[in-house]
């Protein structure tokens, strides 16, 4: 059984409640989608093939129990379900990071899902499943990336139908980056009383001139 893995590498957690933690990251090849503001459009092609088993004895080699998998979108590739297993298996925390084309529901309920909801600059909204939102548990997280007030005013929109027990804590507002500011997302944020996190990649505040893993 095996993976068409683009990167694996360990390093700083970017995004996500676990910003700032060590974590290996499992970079899986391919997207279903083309969002205008993509950083990983590397992604979308290059990579090679890697048996679950090697892909867990590289993880193993890093001194980490925090591990991403992400894409692309990483749910196109149907052994992505059983490698969650086996990483939760070895202990793992895991977090799979999928852009909301995708249903969820055959994950294992102990990884963390972040879900990232397609606002309209994105010109991918209409691919979103919201369904999946009823799939989420209180552990799981949402993430919109913003770059306008139509973009925030769809994302108000979308927490609406979010399970009453989700805590909003969870949802993340991100601003394109380089692209709006987020001061002025974080302004519409306490002004809407909406009470969602700002969110910003550390990684590119650490590393701004990579633009791949590190």
């Amino acid at each position: 059984m095996s993976l068409l893995v683009n990167e694996i590498f360990y390093s700083i957690q970017g995004e996500s409640l676990y910003a700032g933690l060590p974590c290996v990251f499992i970079r899986l090849t391919g997207c279903n989608l083309r969002c205008s503001y993509c950083d990983t459009t590397y992604a979308y092609n290059e990579g090679s093939s890697m048996t679950i088993q090697e892909i867990l004895d590289k993880v193993e080699s890093y001194p980490c129990s925090l591990v991403e998998i992400t894409g692309g979108e990483p749910l196109l590739q149907d052994e992505t379900s059983f490698l969650v297993k086996k990483l939760l298996e070895q202990n793992k925390t895991v977090l799979i990071e999928t852009n909301g084309s995708m249903d969820v529901s055959g994950l294992d309920s102990r990884c963390i899902k972040i879900l990232d909801i397609k606002c309209p600059s994105s010109r991918m909204n209409s691919k979103n499943v919201l369904g999946n939102l009823q799939q989420l548990n209180p552990n799981d997280q949402i993430k919109f990336v913003i770059k306008n007030s139509d973009d925030f005013d769809f994302a108000k929109n979308i927490i609406k139908l979010l399970p009453p027990d989700f805590p909003l804590s969870n949802v993340l507002f991100s601003p394109v980056s380089g692209e709006f500011s987020p001061d002025i997302l974080s302004r519409w944020i306490l002004e809407g009383g909406i009470g969602v996190r700002i969110h910003l990649q550390l990684h590119k505040i650490l590393w701004p001139d990579k633009d791949r893993g590190v």
